[in-house]
């Protein structure tokens, strides 16, 4: 028996299910609804589109065989009706019906349906400061804003950006106005760090280095407090509590939020955040109504809370569960992990589970343990260094998230990606200890990355490793003169330790190199704490397990070590 399915949203949860519900139920009546003209299309991909990784919209409209996905398309290809410039009004859930508006003709008529599927997506949030309203001022909110923007960059009509909001989407922006077009770029975060809550302070500041080191300005810690414009109403500039910077085009990129309305006022139960609650089916508290994509709430399962998991990957996965169910099998959705990784001009930082300051916040016995490895074997061209951090409960010995940052290669997203597959599962550090990686030189180390911070880990809940926060080192280090009780200790090549040691005087700098150690531990004081230094950490703790065995326990490790150091920079540095 046919039966009426009808979905509002035609981004991606929603062309998703009404095709797999078409391949599972080929006889049905399939509806898709979406207030804009352009469909089924790669949001994600905007920024590419802008800065010319992708030189046409169109791309981001097209299978892999380049059919652009418009309304002929899912018609004719697979059998799905599509209702564009349609708003969805309200939901009757006693007759259940929707009411919907043509936005061209403004004729309003009602749609029956058997089932629902809520896939809405999100919507930017906007600042509320004077100025969002001027001509210049974007959100990247569909498909037509990113031609207006990319048209006005290749018509000469932008020298200067200001993109406000240091997440994902924002940093992209900002990479897409200066690489390609060269525009004078500005990105401005209220939060101290950039990508905040999503990897913690040292991988956000590795990655503002490089963008400033790519000519774009980071100011953190300002906030927009007001869009200026001139006389005819296009923005001139933007203000923050600091100083006014010159725009001749400004990005809201602060962020987004579950799209709703329709279910809060079918008295659908919605989180106070706005997500629709839904069971693991993707079913909403009205049996007969599903949701999936942006607009619901999932399950975090690190954290167990409810989140918000705004990606296309997520959507896609929720939008085929949702179809199974509804089409009469049995799918559940798990969760997320908030699994992340982007580009940023020559460097790739990703992140999946949860940071150490959240795993603090959250209540965890948290630790971290960050390791700077060569991102495959030391002696193929081309080795670069990764720096990852993997978090931890000390308790449970449960691995809470994992963070990287190196080259843009895969060398940091293949180890997220199967981190994230176990802490999906709940991995301990065991589990990260013996997961079994491909090996190839010029793909991996034989000790692998993810493997290598899990034995780091190990120590560190054995008591083998003591480390010092690389902010407390930079705190010695811009004040060591009125702390005497602390030496570094450089166990790197002569030539390397040396000028440090001429540079801060043999009082603060000690150079011994790895391999002279054991002859020469004796000269090292008992009375100071040695902070031990080298490239990656690896040595560091080599040389403090040996002075710990020969009686002299007074060292911390800095995890990381110099290869950290130099991706952060230092006014010190030699």
């Amino acid at each position: 028996m046919s039966r009426k399915i009808l979905i509002v949203g035609g981004v991606a949860a929603g062309p998703k299910a009404a095709c797999r519900l078409k391949r599972l139920q080929p006889g049905w009546d399939v509806t898709v609804i979406d207030q804009d003209s352009l469909i089924s299309y790669g949001g994600c991909g905007i920024p590419y589109y802008v800065c010319g990784d992708v030189s046409d919209e169109k791309e981001l409209r097209s299978t892999s065989f380049h059919m652009v996905r418009d309304e002929n398309f899912f018609q004719s290809a697979k059998g799905v009706r599509v209702l564009t410039r349609t708003r969805g009004l309200r939901i009757d859930r006693q007759e259940k019906t929707l009411l919907v508006r043509d936005l061209d003709s403004g004729e309003e008529k009602t749609l029956a349906y058997d089932t629902l599927l809520l896939a809405t997506g999100s919507q930017p949030v906007r600042l509320p400061v004077p100025g969002v309203d001027l001509d210049g001022v974007f959100s990247i909110s569909n498909l037509h804003r990113a031609i207006e923007i990319k048209d006005r960059i290749a018509r000469g009509k932008v020298g200067t950006a200001v993109v406000v909001g240091g997440g994902a989407i924002g940093i992209e922006m900002a990479e897409a106005f200066a690489d390609l077009w060269g525009v004078e770029t500005t990105l401005v975060e209220y939060m101290e760090q950039l990508l905040p809550r999503i990897v913690d302070r040292a991988f956000a500041d590795m990655l503002k280095k490089h963008l400033e080191e790519k000519n774009v300005r980071v100011l953190t810690g300002e906030s927009a407090t007001e869009i200026v414009g001139d006389s005819d109403g296009r923005v001139t500039a933007v203000r923050t509590g600091k100083r006014e910077i010159p725009a001749d085009i400004v990005i809201m990129a602060v962020g987004v939020r579950p799209r709703s309305e329709l279910a809060r006022e079918a008295g659908l139960d919605v989180a106070p955040w706005g997500g629709i609650v839904v069971n693991r089916r993707m079913q909403t508290t009205d049996p007969d109504i599903y949701a999936a994509g942006d607009c619901v709430a999932s399950p975090h399962l690190v954290t167990g809370r409810e989140t918000f998991a705004p990606f296309g990957s997520v959507a896609n996965r929720q939008g085929r569960i949702a179809a199974d169910n509804i089409a009469g099998g049995v799918s559940v959705f798990p969760g997320v992990v908030g699994s992340f990784v982007m580009k940023a001009f020559d460097r790739c930082i990703g992140a999946t589970g949860i940071s150490y300051e959240t795993a603090v916040a959250e209540g965890f016995a948290a630790d971290y343990a960050l390791t700077a490895p060569a991102d495959r074997a030391h002696f193929f061209p081309g080795e670069a260094i990764a720096v990852f951090q993997l978090v931890f409960d000390r308790k449970t010995r449960r691995v809470l998230g994992l963070q990287g940052f190196g080259m843009m290669n895969d060398a940091v997203s293949v180890r997220i990606d199967t981190a994230a597959a176990l802490i999906a599962k709940g991995a301990t550090i065991e589990d990260f200890m013996t997961v079994e990686m491909a090996y190839s030189p010029p793909f991996s180390a034989a000790i692998d990355a993810i493997n290598a911070a899990a034995y780091v880990a190990d120590n560190l809940c054995a008591d083998l490793l003591r480390k010092v926060e690389m902010d407390r080192f930079y705190a010695w280090m811009e004040d060591f003169a009125n702390e005497p009780d602390w030496l570094a200790l450089d166990i790197r090549h002569a030539r390397e330790a040396t000028p440090y040691v001429e540079k801060f005087g043999a009082d603060h700098w000690l150079a011994i190199p790895y391999s002279e150690i054991r002859e020469r531990y004796r000269e090292l004081p008992a009375d100071k704490t040695l902070v031990i230094l080298c490239d990656a950490g690896t040595r560091s703790f080599e040389v403090q397990v040996f002075l710990d065995h020969v009686g002299l326990k007074n060292t911390l490790v800095l995890s990381g070590g110099f290869n950290v150091i130099r991706r952060l920079g230092a006014d010190w540095l030699l």
